[in-house]
């Protein structure tokens, strides 16, 4: 039904000053991007649109800047460093409308690059671990050239597509890149201590990765009945389905089944979501739509922060004025859980960073984005306790968010909050 191609003669589409979409997390095609990469001296001011990609990124390396500029919707470890190299750019937007900017035109796509399982009898392969803005890329854009891996896992849900929707077929057979998170800290069993303690039983979850999720889902063991809604999810979850903990028979939305839009972890993840009925991947617009999320009762959101100062805004994406990741789905989640019924939006981090510097600080770095407004704040949790500011003056705020802040620096907080304020 369709002819495959070698990774090289596949990417020869490609021309100069095209803009390429490489698929997202750990559905990154690596021979597609391989073999673009080594076109470089043929070809000049290749714009590569991504989110953040597991795996090796060799298009980004600064000494390609003529060949290759990057842009970023979301901002991952092994394309950071073309922010301050000059080889990159970051867009901010909302996850949930970033297939928007595809389907509406914002931003037109020549070429996608993606990942698929095999086609099944019938002619439809699956977009596997990632659907996010897969589709809509595959929709919008002029050329669709796709690596068919054998090990990629068929998920269920709308990351269906037919071999007639793709232009160009690249068959391999390669391990799905994994995500091998470590053990949380004491820390972070702390805060998980703490958020575990907000979770009611029939709630919906909404968590990332990283070891603070996987914290609290350590501590959810004797919960009944939890749903899950979540843009991504990892390996924390597999035991506490198999264990009936989370079921998803009281959510609101696609009810008895588990949403995600991306998932990243161990090959144990992957096996387990392939044709599995119980996991549907749906796109980033229907996933992270808040008015979707929040038809589920008892929404629980869990989100992670670089600062917070004591008025509760919140700084997601950057440091000072250095961009470090993205607005991603944080307030997607953030505005849903609390228009939820019963519903819970939880910022979680760390009371210092590992230079033993404040997180919760008076004033924002000069620079920092704002991603979570403090208007949107409900809970910020550290390894120290709870804050729940919703509702709250900007004093009784300053009070609460210097509580959680390590012992060392909670006076100063409110002392250096107090005498820098201007009061127009």
């Amino acid at each position: 039904m369709y002819k495959s191609k070698t990774p090289e003669e596949a990417v020869k589409v490609i021309k100069s000053n095209d803009r390429v979409y490489i698929q997202m997390g750990a559905a990154a095609p690596q021979s597609l991007i391989k073999a673009m990469t080594a076109r470089h001296e043929e070809l000049r001011n290749v714009e590569v649109c991504q989110l953040h990609t597991e795996g090796e990124a060799p298009y980004a390396d600064p000494i390609l800047k003529d060949s290759f500029h990057v842009n970023s919707f979301f901002i991952g470890p092994n394309v950071r460093h073309t922010l301050t190299a000059g080889n990159g750019s970051y867009t901010p937007v909302f996850l949930s409308e970033l297939p928007l900017l595809f389907k509406n035109g914002v931003v037109p796509l020549d070429i996608a690059l993606i990942q698929v399982s095999v086609p099944d009898k019938h002619g439809y392969c699956s977009l596997g671990v990632t659907v996010a803005a897969s589709l809509a890329a595959i929709d919008s854009a002029k050329h669709v050239i796709a690596q068919v891996n054998t090990q990629m896992p068929r998920t269920h849900g709308a990351g269906i597509i037919h071999i007639s929707e793709l232009d160009t077929f690249v068959e391999v057979d390669e391990p799905i890149l994994e995500h091998i998170m470590s053990e949380p800290s004491e820390i972070e069993h702390k805060i998980g201590d703490h958020i575990a303690n907000l979770i009611e039983d029939r709630s919906t979850l909404q968590m990332g990765v990283g070891n603070i999720p996987n914290a609290v889902l350590s501590r959810l063991g004797n919960h009944k009945d939890l749903g899950l809604h979540t843009e991504m999810f990892s390996d924390g979850v597999i035991d506490l389905i198999l264990k009936d903990v989370i079921n998803g028979n009281y959510k609101g939305v696609n009810p008895g089944r588990a949403l995600a839009t991306f998932l990243m972890g161990s090959k144990r993840l992957y096996d387990y979501v392939d044709d599995n009925p119980f996991v549907e991947m749906r796109e980033a617009d229907y996933v992270n739509d808040v008015q979707i999320i929040r038809k589920n009762p008892r929404m629980v959101a869990i989100n992670s922060a670089i600062e917070v100062d004591v008025t509760g805004q919140v700084c997601a994406d950057s440091i000072g004025t250095r961009m470090y990741s993205g607005v991603g789905g944080q307030m997607d989640f953030i505005r849903g859980a609390s228009l939820s019924p019963g519903g819970k939006a939880i910022i979680a981090l760390p009371a210092t960073t590992e230079k033993g510097a404040s997180k919760i600080v008076p004033f924002l770095k000069p620079g920092s984005g704002v991603v979570t407004t403090r208007a949107h704040t409900h809970y910020v949790v550290t390894e120290y306790g709870v804050a729940h500011v919703y509702g709250k003056t900007i004093e009784q705020r300053v009070k609460a968010l210097a509580n959680i802040a390590h012992p060392d620096f909670r006076e100063q907080i409110i002392r250096d909050y107090y005498e820098k304020k201007i009061t127009y």
